[in-house]
């Protein structure tokens, strides 16, 4: 468990900042973040909390891309996420 004052990082759990877009569209952990003890902590807050699930969104739209996936299993899969997401905000 990491300590509490590593929460109180200003980029703690902040998806933007601790697992950014590149410039390829996909999203890396930033060299700044390998050294740092809330590591593994903040990127499983940052992708359990609301953004995380534009992550897994945006995972699915790569899936369907690259013809992992048809088009129903997506649409379906999206559909869930965007309840998941309306129940997040309630």
């Amino acid at each position: 468990m990491v300590e509490k004052n590593n929460k109180n990082l200003e980029c703690f759990s902040k998806l933007d900042i601790v697992f950014p877009m590149e410039e390829n569209g996909l999203r890396n952990t930033p060299e700044t973040c390998f050294n740092c003890l809330a590591k593994t902590e903040c990127l499983r807050t940052a992708i359990k909390g609301a953004n995380g699930l534009k992550v897994e969104e945006e995972t699915l739209d790569r899936a369907y891309t690259a013809g992992r996936i048809g088009f129903w299993k997506r649409w379906s899969k999206k559909k869930s996420l965007k309840r998941n997401r309306q129940k997040s905000i309630l």
